[in-house]
């Protein structure tokens, strides 16, 4: 395996991890604020679910690239230029209709990404895959059904509901965008052709919004850059707490 091939695939794993982490780290911002306990709960248990498959992952990422790194010390001492989450699950909450809305769009993306990275050639990445699958099932279920419970509700829901929409919106070409690094990977059977998911995920959401009586939002110009360490501010400001124990005490474990 060249150096060059090593990277590319340390890269897209550690993505996979950034994704789940930062998202995880979000939605654990409702703990003790969701607009009801049992959504209270729900909203808990799915984002441990995240902080799971970004263990998972970033583990698998430091096993691979050799230099005694593990998932913890990629997760809390890393700068926000090597993170490379996308941009949408960096995002603020808002409100809860943007959050839900914002969970749904990734959560449909995430698990057709899972189904595919389940047949993936690497044995360990298509186990971690196989697992999380049926976790993010049940996140997308969850906020589908939110979204057409806010959306086909009050005119204030539905109102809160299509403002999260269109605030997301921009962020999603940047979900199957293709690093040209991945070709090699892709040939191998290693990743995941995210450009191919775009279709079945446009007809999954298609049906959830006309449920909630929802327009997909018109065409606008994509913001991308999460993926190459090219964030928002708001990572920054989410990283620094994140963080805090890990830069204060380092090596600090419990």
């Amino acid at each position: 395996m060249s150096d060059q091939h090593l990277q590319a695939r340390v890269a897209s794993i550690i993505a996979l991890g950034d994704d789940a982490l930062v998202l995880g780290q979000r939605i654990g911002e409702w703990c003790g604020h969701a607009p009801t306990l049992e959504l209270d709960l729900s909203l808990a248990n799915l984002g441990l679910d995240l902080i799971g498959q970004a263990t998972l992952f970033l583990n698998y990422a430091g096993e691979l690239e050799g230099q005694g790194r593990n998932g913890d010390a990629l997760a809390f001492r890393r700068d926000v230029y090597d993170f490379r989450n996308c941009l949408l699950v960096e995002q603020p909450n808002g409100d809860f209709g943007r959050t839900i809305v914002r969970q749904l769009l990734f959560s449909a993306y995430q698990r057709l990404l899972f189904e595919s990275l389940a047949k993936s050639a690497d044995s360990r990445l298509a186990e971690i895959a196989a697992k999380a699958v049926k976790e993010v099932s049940y996140h997308e279920r969850l906020a589908a059904d939110w979204v057409v419970r806010l959306g086909d509700g009050t005119e204030e829901s539905h109102n809160r509901a299509k403002d999260g929409l269109a605030w997301n919106w921009r962020f999603v070409d940047e979900l199957f965008a293709v690093d040209p690094a991945e070709a090699e990977l892709l040939t191998a059977g290693l990743m995941v052709d995210r450009n191919a998911l775009r279709a079945p995920w446009d007809r999954i959401i298609g049906t959830v919004l006309s449920d909630a009586t929802l327009q997909i939002p018109p065409p606008v110009r994509g913001v991308v850059g999460g993926r190459t360490g090219r964030h928002s501010e708001h990572l920054g400001h989410m990283l620094s707490e994140m963080q805090f124990l890990q830069r204060a005490y380092p090596g600090a474990s419990w």
